[in-house]
């Protein structure tokens, strides 16, 4: 969404917050989301979606950076991360920025907590949004982050079966 200079910028602030149990420990959900080639795997990975670029220094301070677009045709998707705080097998905090073909959309503070519970792992996920220009939306952003929660349990359920 292009603003012409006699808008005023925009900005609306949203929290989105997903309790999501997972049938997994802690440790290895949290190594889901830690090692890069497993991310990768599910975060950047998709038969709907063409991964351009995928890299993850998974360390304070370290980035984080995915660029892909629909295999269609259509948007480019860019996100790019600092990981601000690693407490491990228990949390993770991401700061990053969304843009689409190149225009920012959104930035944003992520928090992941990895609450241990009987069968498995309580992921606590809770996004600090601000949207930019009327560009995105927290529904929106929500359903898309559901759907990668999904690929997540996805692989987590296959390693679990190929270790087995």
């Amino acid at each position: 969404m292009t603003r012409s200079p006699e808008t005023p910028p925009d900005v609306r602030h949203e929290r989105i917050v997903i309790d999501r149990p997972y049938d997994a420990t802690p440790a290895q959900v949290f190594a889901a989301w830690a090692s890069p080639e497993a991310k990768r795997r599910w975060f950047a990975n998709d038969e709907e979606w063409e991964n351009l670029e995928y890299r993850l220094d998974f360390r304070v301070g370290g980035q984080e950076f995915d660029r892909s677009r629909p295999r269609n045709g259509g948007t480019l998707h860019q996100y790019d991360g600092r990981i601000e705080d690693i407490v491990p097998d228990a949390r993770i905090v991401i700061a990053y920025t969304m843009s689409l073909d190149g225009q920012r959309i959104s930035s944003s503070l992520l928090t992941l907590e990895f609450q241990p519970r009987t069968n498995g792992t309580r992921l606590l996920f809770t996004e600090q949004i601000a949207i930019l220009d009327g560009a995105d939306s927290a529904t929106s952003r929500e359903s898309g982050w559901r759907s990668v929660l999904d690929k997540l349990e996805a692989a987590l359920r296959h390693d679990r079966g190929s270790t087995a």
